[in-house]
Order: C-alpha cells, then sequence, then structure tokens
C-alpha cells in the first residue's frame, strides 16, 4: 500500500512563509520523482515543483522560482516545499505526489497522490 502524506498548512498574510512536508509509506523511491502539485477553486491542477529521490536534481514552474524550495530526506523518506514571499495567488491546496520519472509536469504523470493540505495567503 502505498501513501503519501501532507501537512504544514496554514494561513498566512502575503509575504510570509510555509513549509509543507510530505511523507512517504510503502514505496521504493529509487527510480521515483517526487513533485508538488496545486489547486484552487474552479481550476485545474497544476506542477509547482518536483525533485528526483535519488539525485536531488530539481524543477520549477516559473512562477515560483526564487520563492520556493523542494528539498528531500532520503533516509526518512520525506519531502519538503520551502514557501517565501508567498503571494494571495499561491492559495490553493497542495498536493504531493510520485512519479516513475523524473521531468514530467502533467498530473497524468504522476502514479501516486497525497491528500492535501491547504494553503491560504491574505492580502
Amino acid at each position: 500500500q502505498v501513501q503519501l502524506v501532507e501537512s504544514g498548512g496554514g494561513l498566512v498574510q502575503a509575504g510570509g512563509s510555509l513549509r509543507l512536508t510530505c511523507t512517504a509509506s510503502g514505496v521504493t523511491f529509487g527510480s521515483y520523482a517526487l513533485g508538488w502539485f496545486r489547486q484552487a477553486p474552479g481550476k485545474e491542477r497544476e506542477f509547482v515543483a518536483a525533485i528526483s529521490w535519488l539525485t536531488s536534481n530539481t524543477d520549477y514552474i516559473g512562477s515560483v522560482k526564487g520563492r520556493f524550495t523542494i528539498s528531500r530526506d532520503y533516509a526518512k523518506r520525506t519531502l519538503y516545499l520551502q514557501m517565501n514571499s508567498l503571494k494571495p495567488e499561491d492559495t490553493a491546496v497542495y498536493y504531493c505526489a510520485a512519479s516513475e520519472t523524473f521531468g514530467l509536469r502533467l498530473t497524468r504523470d504522476y502514479r501516486y497522490w497525497g491528500q492535501g493540505t491547504q494553503v491560504t495567503v491574505s492580502s
């Protein structure tokens, strides 16, 4: 059984910071990429960032470059998303997900998903 569980969401003012955590269970990550997606009300789920589980190579969507940092603790099988300089347009439910190939950005390319954690940024 594969389980990805997110935590760390909350309510912050614009310019503030949050650190999201995703703990993985039941998966061997030697050949996987771990990523973060987000979905705002009425909008499609979109790619945010990804990291190769083994090598730590990273990929970011342009709107979060310089503000968000994705990282992982291999031994703890834990994924992180450090979000700084948050903007109201970052408000969404954030999901962690696992893919068998690093470099993919579509939701259909990710096989396993967490339940999501709410991030709300007030203006």
